[in-house]
């Protein structure tokens, strides 16, 4: 159902309020250069500091600004299953096409407790949901048994697999089949997940280079796998400048640099090192980014 280069959007922000004009300048940047789907209110794009009212509308202007043209999958997990099930709800309403579903984190629940949380927002909501499973912020792995049992329910439809464990990886694939898409939640294993059959990468350094994250994957699609590696290799430099810190500063940074956003940040987070700066700032040199 969902393929390509897909992008975990930024959040930008100028004087600790929503910017709502570059926002939507950064989607129709995104929308020009080839990118599949839209992906707010992620890691990226700042999920955990954002209020409920600019949760909703982010959400809102992307669906408004995309107007159909490609999917939006709203990031709408959370710790809290009933609010999980209320921010799924107003996804919804808003009229994505997705949404994104994250593990429930700092509870560490059992893998039991997991998949009934999942089945409860299922159960009430009728959309088509992406799981998100990322042990190094949740603390809790979804086991490849686990995602089986969840595939069997009919709006799970996909995971963004960011457990950077591709034998974890190809056992989703091996007992799911086809009940459940696979994207690579992480851009330094893209090629390798489209290898095990996954359909695409939820990118965050597609932010600042859409046109070749699409590419890599369309060239894999076209059996061009030769091209695709060469991609894959040329954009792994960037890939690891993009977390020379905790994402999202540095692809933050990155496009301040470019001139999109405001590289504007929320407490815990702050800018970067003044070092991991000036590598970040020589990195897009290089790629003549700036």
């Amino acid at each position: 159902m969902f393929k390509g280069s897909m992008v975990a959007i930024v959040t930008p922000f100028e004087n600790g309020r929503l910017d709502e004009k570059r926002f939507k300048a950064l989607i129709e940047f995104q929308i020009k250069n080839g990118t599949s789907a839209i992906v707010p209110c992620g890691t990226t794009g700042e999920s955990a500091t954002l209020s409920l009212e600019e949760h909703e509308r982010v959400i809102e202007l992307t669906v408004e600004t995309v107007a159909g043209r490609v999917p939006v999958i709203a990031g709408a997990g959370s710790n809290n299953t009933a609010e999980a099930i209320t921010l799924t709800k107003h996804a919804k309403s808003a009229g994505v096409s997705a949404v994104l579903l994250i593990s429930p984190y700092y509870n560490k629940p059992t893998q039991n407790g997991i998949y009934l949380h999942f089945k409860a927002v299922a159960e009430v909501v009728d959309i088509p949901i992406v799981l998100y499973n990322i042990a190094s912020r949740t603390g809790i792995n979804i086991e490849p048994e686990t995602m089986a049992k969840l595939a069997q329910i009919k709006n799970i439809v996909a995971v963004k697999e960011a457990s950077g464990n591709i034998a974890q990886m190809a056992q989703i694939m091996r007992l799911c089949g086809d009940n459940i898409t696979l994207i690579s939640g992480d851009d330094a294993l893209t090629l390798p997940v489209l290898s095990i059959g996954g359909t695409g990468v939820i990118s965050v350094v597609a932010n600042i280079v859409p046109k070749e994250t699409a590419s890599l994957i369309k060239e894999f699609e076209r059996g061009n796998i030769k091209e695709a590696r060469k991609i894959y290799l040329h954009l792994l430099p960037l890939v690891k400048a993009m977390f020379i810190e905790t994402n999202p500063a540095p692809v933050k940074q990155a496009l301040g640099m470019m001139g999109l956003v405001k590289p504007e940040l929320r407490l815990p987070l702050c800018p970067m090192l003044p070092e991991n700066e000036a590598k970040l700032k020589k990195t897009l040199k290089e790629y003549k980014l700036i």
